[in-house]
């Protein structure tokens, strides 16, 4: 990926530099943690986990997302739990790219360090799916396919990701235990999406529901096969995560 795309980021409408009232709103808005635990499970996945009792009180359903206040002019970041526990816990599995204010702040963290962030908010609508499910998408998206996994276990899962570096992204989902993804290697000109379509058009008509997550154009050339099968709108749940030279997608 170019180094100008950085995965979701997001400034809430209302937080603007400047803004005493945006400012007072985050005051009060923010659920405040801190960090309890960092993983660093290659040079570009680190899983984080944060914990506080504002965490407690959380309603949180797999595939919902939070805004992470990085602290840089009121910026954030938009990541998506693998978890959230009853204890005021909660895990996230950041992916790292380029040398944006993000990547710092992931690279910079540190246990005890304190994580403020708005959320969880609703994001890739999966309620109304009843599987088995078909999720696509790319590194940015490992930490759904984890959260659904983990917290709609009833769920068949089966998943299709592009991703730049194979043998990392394969060393990463075998630490975190998520067996059975097809990684495609992706290529400039977008051909390898020849593959991807191939295999979910091959689930959806074997009666799997579809999920389209993580790079937008990508997206739309998946979208666009799978009607053609035809899938039913009913059937298909799309989350656009980023686009090349675009931010604030979530």
């Amino acid at each position: 990926m170019p180094e100008s795309i950085e995965p979701r980021k997001t400034t809430p409408s209302l937080i603007s530099e400047g803004n005493l009232v945006a400012r007072t709103l985050k005051r009060w808005f923010l659920r405040r943690s801190r960090v309890s635990a960092v993983q660093i499970l290659s040079p570009n996945f680190f899983l984080i986990e944060l914990q506080g009792d504002a965490l407690r009180a959380a309603l949180w359903l797999p595939g919902q997302h939070v805004q992470v206040d990085i602290g840089a002019s009121l910026t954030f970041r938009t990541y998506t739990p693998m978890s959230w526990s009853e204890d005021g816990r909660t895990r996230m599995l950041v992916f790292l790219h380029g040398k944006g204010p993000g990547c710092t702040w992931a690279r910079d963290i540190k246990v005890g360090d304190t994580c403020a962030f708005f959320g969880p908010h609703r994001s890739l609508e999966l309620s109304r799916l009843k599987g088995p499910l078909a999720l696509f998408g790319d590194e940015t998206c490992f930490g759904l396919a984890l959260a659904i996994r983990d917290g709609l276990p009833e769920m068949e899962l089966r998943c299709v990701f592009e991703v730049s570096d194979l043998a990392e992204s394969q060393q990463v989902l075998d630490t975190l235990n998520l067996s059975g993804a097809m990684l495609i290697e992706r290529v400039p000109d977008g051909s390898h999406l020849v593959q991807a379509i191939a295999e979910m058009s091959r689930l959806a008509k074997a009666g799997y529901e579809n999920a389209l997550t993580g790079n937008a154009r990508s997206i739309q050339q998946l979208l666009k096969a799978l009607k053609s099968v035809p899938v039913e709108s009913s059937r298909l749940s799309v989350k656009p995560y980023w686009a090349p030279g675009k931010t604030g997608l979530d």
